[in-house]
């Protein structure tokens, strides 16, 4: 209730108390519709995909943009490139082949303690890089529980060794699959939301190659200290004897031969990341756009005849789709629309000039732990659409192109390890009973600090060097 009461209340204010010589009557509709979105999405007062209308109503019916330019974000290619994504991943969990891929990566890793720790971390993170975390912690949750089973009944470990390797291998699940999902622009709603203000904000196209080039060494460098935090800092576990692999081979049992199904959505699926890396080697100057490859892989799968008689997707699986995050993305696009058109970001950027005495990597530093902290109690989304249009005009304050507090953001955004609320994932894992919510605080504190140090590294070092190339 204070929520929504709250949210027109700081339109009401902002409209009224910015005098008009200091702000458009434009600009100071669309900063408070701004204020008004995000109070609900923060609170959620409303559901947040109910939320995300709210600019489609108030933009154009009290003259902040017209009905044409506010409507047509709803419908930007970043929107459909999600959506194409999202079907391919359908598929990949229908046809089960997400679960074979994780019961194989287990098999090659091995079946030491530690070993099986760093096996669910690879399963879990490549998975996330294409499907949700939250459908990817899911999935792997019962592998993980599996796994502390067959260590418990074997008497592989026993007392606080036992105890050690259960909470290292579950929080594995749940870092992991918000990790992974840094690697590239699907795995992660934050970074496509940054690839499209950078469009809509400054006609900069990020393409899926330029990300991943960035992303997946952020996310590789995670893991790998995750990893070493995980089982030689918080959860050493003394014992690291071999287990046995009856679980693995008994879920593969259970999913049988490889299905023609699975075979050609594994196809599919390698094809379009395929295209998405390469597009530039292969098509050179065609424009060929990451939307329109999401879209082919995606319209293959309902081409592809499965066994049945019916189609590898079928449109009832579209039930699944996760509509209401394509309406976030339209939502958050049409405000950023909005900062262009009334010129809302340069404002914002003159009214930051008294940052201008901060060191660019010490805003870094600033930001990235502010949004990383905020985002423990925060949607991930909505922290995102909120801050990185703030960001530009940051940017433009201190005299330097702003994709780096752009990233910083989108990455930040990602990074919530402290609190079962922080992400699906999160939640995911402490309901198996095993946790406490102490042991996620203290293994989630200290690897929010790891994350801010690689990511303001990796944004003021390498940043630069992948956006040039």
């Amino acid at each position: 209730m204070i929520g929504l009461v709250l949210g027109p209340t700081l339109f009401l204010l902002i409209f009224f108390l910015i005098p008009e010589d200091e702000l458009t009557y434009a600009a100071r509709v669309v900063l408070g519709i701004t204020a008004w979105t995000a109070t609900w999405w923060v609170t959620e007062a409303l559901p947040i995909p109910a939320t995300s209308l709210l600019p489609i109503i108030l933009l154009p019916t009290l003259g902040g943009l017209s009905m044409e330019q506010t409507s047509r974000s709803y419908g930007d290619p970043i929107v459909f490139m999600y959506m194409g994504g999202f079907m391919i991943a359908i598929a990949i969990e229908k046809w089960k082949l997400h679960r074979r891929m994780a019961l194989h990566i287990l098999r090659v890793i091995g079946t030491r303690s530690d070993r099986i720790v760093l096996g669910v971390m690879i399963a879990t993170a490549f998975l996330s890089m294409w499907i949700s975390n939250a459908a990817t912690a899911l999935m792997m949750l019962p592998v993980a529980l599996a796994v502390i089973k067959e260590v418990k009944t074997n008497e592989i470990l026993s007392g606080p060794s036992l105890d050690r390797f259960s909470k290292s291998i579950l929080l594995s699940v749940a870092y992991s699959a918000s990790i992974g999902g840094l690697a590239t622009l699907v795995g992660s709603v934050p970074n496509a939301v940054f690839a499209a203000m950078s469009k809509k904000l400054l006609d900069r196209e990020i393409m899926f190659f330029e990300w991943f080039m960035f992303g997946f060494p952020v996310a590789l460098i995670l893991l790998i200290l995750l990893f070493l935090y995980l089982t030689r800092v918080q959860f050493k576990v003394e014992h690291t004897g071999e287990m046995s692999a009856s679980f693995i081979q008994k879920g593969l049992e259970d999913l049988g031969k490889m299905k023609r199904e699975e075979k050609w959505v594994f196809v599919v699926f390698l094809m379009t990341a395929f295209l998405w890396i390469f597009k530039l080697f292969l098509f050179g100057g065609m424009t060929v756009s990451d939307t329109s490859i999401a879209i082919f892989g995606a319209m293959l799968l309902f081409l592809i005849p499965a066994t049945n008689g019916e189609r590898i997707l079928e449109w009832q699986d579209m039930k699944q789709l996760p509509w209401g995050l394509l309406l976030l993305f339209g939502g958050g696009l049409s405000l950023a629309t909005g900062f262009a058109e009334t010129n809302l970001t340069g404002w914002i950027g003159e009214n930051l000039q008294h940052l201008n005495g901060l060191s660019y990597i010490m805003l870094l530093i600033i930001l990235t732990g502010a949004i990383l902290f905020m985002t423990e109690i925060m949607s991930n989304t909505a922290v995102a659409n909120m801050i990185i249009p703030i960001t530009v005009g940051l940017g433009l304050a201190i005299g330097i192109e702003p994709y780096g507090l752009m990233a910083a953001a989108a990455l930040a955004s990602s990074c919530a390890f402290m609190l079962p609320i922080s992400t699906p994932p999160n939640a995911a894992v402490f309901s198996a009973d095993v946790l406490k919510i102490s042991d996620m605080v203290r293994a989630g504190f200290w690897l929010n600090i790891i994350s801010i140090v690689v990511i303001v590294l990796a944004v003021y070092f390498w940043l630069p060097i992948v956006l040039k190339s």
